[in-house]
């Protein structure tokens, strides 16, 4: 049994779905918007009618005020792939204080969203990455693809430096149909190129989620006395007095946060900020609740 799979709280979020916030393209009859046109409940648009069509999807109403024979169309249902991409650079491993890790907590959200995904009949699948991408377990829908990415996120080791941007642009090209890719990261790296990873992944149509983990000690860098930081993806080291540079720290984040977020945006992408302390089951409802049409 993995320690990061809370099966009480799967079963009170198991009432919210999962849903895509734009139309997907699927292999199998499913509960998301295809850009396809269908016969599903939700109503999409009017047409002419040409010989050939339903008849029983004439609309008589429309006939009445305008003479003319139109054609209801809905919306498409389809099935959802999602393709979680977690991030396992050595600063990944950081926690102070008794909170997870931050790879601890992004096994607790992908772990998370792969069940709800599967469960509904959806297609799950994982991308692992440091300076290159390491894993890769394509989406399925199948039970056991449930227990194999449950495998690989208990067997991650972070280590190393930082390869998201080159991964982002790799699933970008790798995925043909539109999907759900959801990123899980400290996103430490620069701000301008994962704006490019991201500007990608929309240009292919995907639905982008984006959960930024930070540790709270990263936020508030509450130090009284001398450190000696060591870099978890080089092992390069700086000894420093805190108290001298908090003012110039606060504001080098505070211009990265603003622009990764800006990026983000730019991008369209569903973005998260995330400190490690917060509880993750308030984090995924407030997630599927806002995703909801």
């Amino acid at each position: 049994m993995h320690d990061f799979i809370d099966h009480n709280l799967l079963a009170r979020l198991s009432a919210l779905p999962l849903e895509s916030r734009q139309a997907m393209i699927g292999s199998v009859a499913g509960k998301h918007r295809s850009p396809h046109r269908g016969s599903s409940v939700e109503f999409a648009e009017y047409r002419k009618y040409v010989p050939g069509d339903d008849t029983r999807r004439l609309d008589w109403k429309a006939f009445a005020r305008s003479d003319r024979f139109y054609i209801k169309e809905f919306e498409a249902d389809t099935n959802l792939r999602a393709y979680f991409v977690v991030d396992s650079s050595g600063s990944m491993n950081f926690a102070s204080g008794e909170t997870d890790t931050k790879i601890q907590y992004a096994r607790r959200i992908a772990a998370s969203l792969s069940y709800l995904l599967v469960k509904q009949g959806d297609a799950a699948g994982l991308s692992v990455c440091n300076d290159k991408i390491h894993l890769e377990i394509p989406p399925s829908r199948s039970a056991s693809q449930l227990q194999h990415i449950f495998n690989s996120l208990g067997e991650l080791e972070p280590k190393g430096e930082t390869g998201l941007v080159e991964a982002l642009h790799t699933v970008a090209e790798k995925i043909k149909q539109r999907a759900l890719v959801v990123i899980l990261s400290d996103l430490f790296c620069d701000p301008e190129e994962l704006g490019d990873a991201l500007q990608h992944l929309r240009y292919r149509k995907h639905d982008i989620a984006i959960f930024h983990l930070l540790d709270r000690q990263e936020i508030d860098f509450a130090f009284d006395r001398p450190h000696r930081f060591v870099d978890l993806e080089d092992n390069s080291t700086l000894v420093a007095e805190p108290n001298l540079i908090v003012d110039e720290y606060h504001a080098a984040l505070n211009e990265y946060l603003t622009k990764v977020e800006a990026k983000a945006h730019d991008a369209q992408a569903d973005y998260q900020r995330i400190v490690t302390d917060q509880d993750y089951e308030a984090i995924l409802s407030d997630f599927l609740t806002n995703r909801l049409r």
